[in-house]
Formats: C-alpha cells, sequence, structure tokens
C-alpha cells in the first residue's frame, strides 16, 4: 500500500514539474495583415515603427523642398539616435524611410553605408583586370542634396496596475550646402497597459 501512494505521489509530481517547465512556441501561422496593431507587449513594435514611418515620410514629401523641387533631390539618410532605455534596431527604421520615400519617386539616394565597397571596387577595376570602356572611376559620383536623420525618445509611466508607454520620433532634413534644417516634424505614439494577475 505504501509503495503505490509512493509511485503515485511520485506521479503527481513529475506531472506537476513537467506544467511548470519552461515552454516552447511549437506552432505558429502568418498573420494575414502585418499592418494589422502589434501589442503583445509594452515594447517597441513593427506597428510602432511602420506608423512613425508613414507619417513622417507623408510630411516629407509633401513639404516644398521635395514638392517643388524641378528633379527629384539627392538625398542620404543617416542615424537614428536611440535615445530608449530599450534595445531597438534604428537601422531598420530608417531603412523603411528610405525605401518609402523612394517608393514615392520624387527623391533620389546615395548610400553613405556603401561607400567602402564603391571605392575599393574602384581599386579593383583599375587594376587592369577590367575592360577600360566599361571600368568606373573616380570623380563621377553624385553628391546628396540632403541629409535625413534622426531621434528616438521614450517615455514610460507606471502607476499600480497601469502603464503608459510615449514614445516620440524626430526626423530633420538638411541641406548640405547650407547647412539649414529644411524640414523637421515628429511622430508621437502612447501605449497604454494594465497588469494582469498571472496564475499557474
Amino acid at each position: 500500500m505504501k509503495s503505490l501512494f509512493v509511485i503515485a505521489t511520485s506521479l503527481v509530481l513529475m506531472s506537476l514539474t513537467t506544467g511548470c517547465g519552461p515552454r516552447q512556441f511549437s506552432e505558429g501561422s502568418y498573420d494575414e495583415d502585418v499592418n494589422e496593431a502589434n501589442l503583445l507587449d509594452d515594447r517597441w513594435s513593427e506597428s510602432d515603427m511602420q506608423a512613425a514611418v508613414r507619417d513622417l515620410v507623408k510630411s516629407a514629401t509633401n513639404h516644398y523642398a521635395i514638392s517643388s523641387s524641378k528633379r527629384p533631390p539627392v538625398v542620404m539618410v543617416t542615424k537614428l539616435q536611440n535615445k530608449t532605455s530599450e534595445h531597438i534596431d534604428t537601422q531598420s527604421v530608417m531603412d523603411m524611410v528610405r525605401v518609402e520615400l523612394m517608393r514615392g519617386g520624387r527623391v533620389s539616394f546615395v548610400d553613405k553605408a556603401a561607400r567602402d565597397d564603391i571605392a575599393e571596387e574602384y581599386e579593383y577595376q583599375n587594376s587592369g583586370m577590367v575592360n577600360r570602356e566599361t571600368k568606373k572611376g573616380k570623380g563621377n559620383q553624385v553628391g546628396a542634396d540632403f541629409i535625413i536623420n534622426g531621434r528616438l525618445d521614450a517615455i514610460n509611466k507606471e502607476v499600480g496596475r497601469k502603464k503608459t508607454v510615449y514614445y516620440k520620433i524626430t526626423l530633420n532634413m538638411t541641406n548640405l550646402s547650407t547647412g539649414v534644417i529644411v524640414w523637421s516634424d515628429y511622430k508621437q505614439i502612447r501605449k497604454r497597459f494594465k497588469k494582469r494577475a498571472v496564475g499557474l
């Protein structure tokens, strides 16, 4: 009788241990709409990025520096400073800014990150390995008219079971000839959350 009790107790403990152990996400599905709001947690999400980029790109393209230009101005997208306490891929944000601006067809771009690769390719093409008629060289690159950079800030407020998360993303477009900021705008995002009791 005692042995049966020991076995039963062991089985119960095993089942509890298994149930309380770490779980893995083993099944998933694709969201039909990647633009649907993602409020799975209280951190920066792709929904925040999409909303911010959409509104800021619209503001930039409507500004006279772009809208009244006789030719598509040449723009260089550089850094977005992350002043939040979160680890955020700010390069992904600026990549989306560049892509959305290019989709409108009213802006051309030069790639700062590609400069080292371009310089290396110039060296190779001038090494004698490349046909003279097709090789490229220094002195023909197009200079940027504007630089776009910015900053991401956040404020978190928590009282009792309630929490608000506030983000502000600011972008500036600077004229390279004059150093004057010709366009600047920001997008604000505020999200509300409530703590929920977690049971076993």
